[in-house]
């Protein structure tokens, strides 16, 4: 069961995002190529699959996703690998 992602969690993870988005992207490729490698390969995998699709939006998307859910487990106790 995915932990519960609170509209303060929303709100904190947007702030940081939207802070400096491509600096925020940026990091989150080189956290995830160390935290996560297989998901980050499967994010940039999807983005890249259709041409007429923006890569840069769907990873930011899916990096913004895998976020909220990692700060909700941290709330609620859980580790993401569980």
């Amino acid at each position: 069961m995915l932990p519960v992602i609170t509209e303060e969690m929303s709100s904190e993870i947007f702030g940081e995002v939207f802070n400096d988005v491509q600096s925020w992207r940026k990091n989150m490729v080189q956290y995830l190529k160390e935290e996560n490698p297989e998901i980050n390969t499967a994010i940039l995998e999807v983005a890249k699959y259709d041409e007429s699709i923006d890569l840069k939006a769907v990873a930011l998307g899916a990096y913004m996703s895998y976020r909220l859910i990692e700060v909700a487990a941290e709330n609620d106790g859980l580790s993401i690998e569980e």
